[in-house]
């Protein structure tokens, strides 16, 4: 069976490989590549430096010999940080650099709302005060209004947050008025809890993750799975 191929840029400190591969079908591999190593905590200055175009070009080039047919920066913070511009700035330098199609975590997510026909959203966050109202400030200059949003403060090991700690921050994040909820950061566990999620809050959960690889397989005209996932279904 031929397998497709996506490529992944993720930040160094990545540590959930295995959970993109669950929303993959047979027929498509993955393929990572890590942003070079910088001793700093996960911060507005961690964004920052890895949210550089040159980067991402690099990373294109980097896997570009088992040419994939789509190429996803993984990484929320990053791609949100510097506002619509520089979000489109990464897809650009990799498209730039060779990608046959390119996303970005925060692009996907605003994909995945044009897609459900979604303007209003609560956002959970694993980040400082400042990343959590950089994330509201991206989406309200994308035209998405979010009714709350809240973060846990982590500046590490974001990949240990257990999955009953992520479900109560959004019980708690949630509004009547909001249409979706976002479970931001690609170094965040949650392919278990979004079925869950929904079930008990009747509204769409996406996740950082899950838009990402959804938006990559739609780009190669492949489904993601997801089973009891509403994006997955729509």
């Amino acid at each position: 069976m031929h397998q497709a191929g996506i490529g992944v840029v993720v930040p160094y400190d990545f540590a959930l490989d295995r959970e993109l591969w669950r929303w993959l079908p047979d027929d498509v591999s993955l393929h990572f590549t890590r942003m070079p190593h910088a001793p700093m905590p996960a911060t507005l200055e961690m964004a920052v430096h890895i949210s550089d175009p040159e980067t991402a070009a690099q990373s294109v080039v980097d896997v570009s010999a088992v040419s994939p047919l789509v190429m996803a920066y993984a990484c929320t913070s990053g791609s949100f940080v510097g506002g619509p511009l520089a979000e489109r700035a990464l897809v650009a330098a990799m498209m730039g650099a060779g990608a046959l199609a390119a996303l970005t975590t925060s692009g996907a997510l605003l994909e995945a709302l044009r897609h459900l026909e979604i303007t209003r959203i609560a956002t959970a966050t694993p980040y400082t005060a400042d990343l959590t109202v950089g994330l509201t400030a991206f989406l309200g200059e994308s035209g998405i209004e979010v009714t709350a949003a809240s973060g846990l403060g982590l500046i590490s090991d974001i990949w240990t947050v257990p999955h009953e700690v992520t479900m109560q921050l959004v019980r708690e994040t949630d509004t009547d008025d909001a249409d979706a909820v976002f479970i931001s950061c690609t170094n965040m566990p949650t392919y278990d809890v979004i079925a869950a999620l929904e079930a008990e809050l009747h509204k769409p959960v996406l996740t950082a993750n899950q838009v990402t690889m959804w938006r990559a397989l739609s780009l190669i005209g492949r489904k993601a799975v997801g089973p009891g996932q509403q994006l997955m279904e729509r």
